[in-house]
């Protein structure tokens, strides 16, 4: 049986020949790699500064620190997310406040927000569900209005636009993923990027401890004493990750139009099979296609897993509910039917195998069995 494996990484030949002169070379942290990728993204984003850390929960973290935002303040987000989001807020000494989400496209519901701003609210952080842009337009609207920081969770979409402005362009920061599954990838790795010097000036020294000069700074010029005026974290991205994200930057319209062309091909195949519902697209919008999801039924939905594993396709679940995980429920008290339409979205969605060195004919066979598995699947639910 053929099997279609749920993800595979877009590095070629030359990202790897790059990252073989780093290691023969004498300079393997924070360096002229780092810098060459930063300004690559800045012009790939349209963001003047890009800083660029080991992780997007790096990101968020230190972009709720340079805008003061810790122990007894309150950030909006959802519940629909990885649970990096709500564990950055909590990490910077905040607590996360959830917001439902949209039933129609999974991204945290603007209209929601306001019920939820407390003279306690810092902060709205959120999340580019599966690479979609949530409404940016009337979240920035509600946070001038309430004088809140906006800090966009752009892991999935550093492709997308909607309204007339892409990821970050209206936030304060806009924070960014390149872990193994993502749109480019370095195996782990992040960046925050902002219109705003001072901020960025900030976040380059919150992410090496706090201190105001690089390693690079240090032993490529004339010596330069260092000072910390500020207490940071050990967030620097090293030459090696860099040099594997290069030319992926080069390549990201290219590699959107390949992933773009297979969404379309699995919307076009799998839009009215009996027992599924695909997510709608913003129109109008471009949409980063970073994870195709199908919804099934609930009472299904593990026992429809489980069989397309069994078939050789890769699948995975994009995501449980945050506020029902174990330590936010025993941590904050909350429990089911608290935000029903992001627990409707987790308990019936499943990821696809969506990449550009996905063939058609795989994903034509993906369609294939998922149809098959879907129509036919039993009522009863197979229980593990």
């Amino acid at each position: 049986m053929k099997r279609v494996e749920f993800f595979r990484h877009n590095i070629e030949d030359e990202d790897i020949k790059r990252v073989e002169d780093i290691l023969r070379s004498i300079f393997l942290t924070t360096g002229s790699a780092v810098l060459e990728f930063e300004q690559k993204f800045s012009s790939y984003t349209d963001l003047q500064h890009t800083i660029a850390v080991t992780s997007c929960t790096a990101a968020l973290h230190l972009s709720l620190l340079a805008h003061n935002i810790g122990e007894g303040d309150e950030v909006i987000t959802t519940p629909m997310s990885f649970c990096a989001t709500a564990n950055s807020i909590i990490h910077a000494g905040a607590r996360p406040v959830f917001v439902d989400v949209e039933r129609d496209t999974g991204n945290l519901n603007a209209e929601l927000i306001e019920a939820a701003i407390t003279e306690k609210t810092k902060a709205i952080l959120p999340v580019h569900l599966y690479g979609q842009m949530c409404d940016m337009k009337k979240i920035r609207e509600i946070a001038d209005r309430h004088k809140l920081v906006v800090i966009e969770d752009a892991a999935h979409a550093i492709e997308a636009e909607r309204d007339g402005i892409k990821v970050g362009q209206i936030a304060d920061t806009a924070c960014f993923s390149f872990y193994a599954t993502k749109n480019i990838t370095s195996g782990e790795g992040g960046a925050v990027c902002t219109n705003r010097a001072e901020t960025a000036d900030l976040l380059r020294m919150l992410r090496l401890h706090g201190i105001d000069k690089s390693a690079i700074d240090r032993y490529t010029k004339r010596f330069q004493h260092w000072d910390m005026p500020v207490l940071g974290w050990k967030y620097n991205m090293d030459n090696i990750h860099a040099a594997l994200l290069i030319g992926q930057v080069e390549r990201l319209d290219e590699l959107w139009r390949k992933r773009d062309r297979l969404w379309n091909l699995y919307e076009e195949g799998l839009t009215g099979v009996k027992g599924l519902d695909i997510l709608r697209t913003v129109k109008g919008a471009r949409h980063a296609r970073h994870l195709f999801t199908i919804l099934v039924d609930p009472e299904k939905r593990d026992s429809i897993l489980w069989s397309l594993q069994e078939k050789e396709i890769g699948v995975a679940v994009n995501y449980r509910p945050i506020h029902l995980l174990k330590y936010y429920r025993e941590t904050f008290g909350y429990k089911e039917g608290d935000f029903p339409v992001a627990e409707e979205i987790g308990c019936r969605t499943i990821s696809l195998p969506l990449y550009p060195k996905l063939s058609e004919d795989e994903a034509q066979h993906v369609i294939r069995i998922v149809r098959e598995v879907v129509e036919h699947h039993p009522s009863k639910t197979v229980h593990q």
